[in-house]
């Protein structure tokens, strides 16, 4: 009798107050939305946006199709409150009127 291969994999999400990580055995054709229902199994009571934000592995943005590999940390990204290259534009035109001006 075999058993049908698995791998296990990690869910991360962080939030400013604390890092989560989940640990998930899944069978070796599993998804990374496979891989979210595992975890999120573990973790009701956590306020995770496990339908809406988007994930990846390893820094790496994918698709919950994908099919990720033993071994994997599977990343859950907050939405970023405002857009880093909108801030640095705005602190960059503070900088040149500040200059024009003295």
């Amino acid at each position: 009798m075999s058993r049908a291969p698995t791998k296990c994999c990690t869910v991360a999400y962080a939030t400013r107050e604390a890092q989560y990580l989940w640990s998930v055995q899944l069978p070796a054709r599993a998804t990374i939305a496979d891989a979210l229902a595992a975890a999120r199994a573990q973790a009701p009571q956590i306020a995770v946006p496990w339908d809406e934000a988007l994930v990846g592995i390893f820094g790496e943005r994918r698709a919950r199709t994908d099919v990720p590999h033993e071994g994997d940390r599977i990343e859950i990204y907050r939405a970023l409150p405002r857009d880093p290259r909108e801030e640095r534009r705005a602190r960059v035109g503070q900088a040149r009127r500040a200059a024009r001006r003295a």
